[in-house]
């Protein structure tokens, strides 16, 4: 194994949530005034944290969302994730591998770590990670693309930034692993791999994710 950490993405990378929760957040925004395609959610939220969706709607309408926009979005999410939810296809088996060959690996995701445990129970994929191997954009004061949570994870895991591999599906998280002065293998199962220029190397699908780590 080339690398001492392998640092995963969660949304679009562990659990298939990505289309899920962008066609609710489309829905949402547009709900409230906001017109907003799936697609537009896509291209401007997908791996970001909450923030950037307040910030991007005050920057461009120059309104506010509401105060409980964030617990009335989760609460949508995570019903759906209980009807919806799946893992991405092959990751347990990259997991079980993993752990097998003593590689220690985290998640670094934008989204709450309610968000993260609902999903990983819904999945799953809560046997695989304990509270120490868990790490979100609400345990820094920057998301991504800033580098922060991947240093964050890197630094409460012991490890070097140069020792770290990132896993990512979103351009703003290779923007964050590149940053962070990590190498990034880029997920394009959802994403276009122009999108993920930066990247050491794309794949399409979890069987591939094994060999670009060796």
């Amino acid at each position: 194994m080339r690398y001492d950490l392998v640092i995963f993405d969660n949304d679009g990378v562990l659990v298939d949530s990505e289309p899920i929760s962008n066609r609710l957040l489309a829905g949402y925004l547009t709900e409230l005034g906001h017109p907003t395609s799936y697609d537009d959610s896509l291209r401007d939220y997908m791996g970001a944290a909450m923030h950037r969706v307040h910030d991007l709607i005050e920057e461009r309408t120059g309104r506010t969302l509401p105060e409980d926009f964030d617990d009335v979005f989760h609460a949508r999410v995570f019903a759906a994730f209980e009807r919806e939810l799946k893992p991405v296809a092959g990751v347990g088996e990259v997991l079980e591998k993993l752990a097998a060959d003593g590689v220690r690996y985290c998640v670094a995701s934008s989204g709450s770590h309610e968000r993260i445990r609902v999903g990983h129970r819904t999945t799953g994929l809560d046997r695989w990670f304990d509270e120490g191997q868990i790490f979100s954009s609400q345990d820094v004061g920057r998301g991504k693309p800033a580098p922060d949570l991947f240093l964050y994870a890197a630094e409460r895991m012991g490890v070097a930034a140069e020792r770290c591999v990132v896993v990512e599906d979103s351009p703003l998280g290779v923007q964050a692993a590149v940053a962070a002065g990590m190498d990034v293998y880029g997920f394009t199962a959802m994403t276009a791999a122009h999108k993920l220029a930066g990247a050491n190397g794309l794949f399409g699908d979890m069987g591939e994710l094994l060999e670009l780590l060796r």
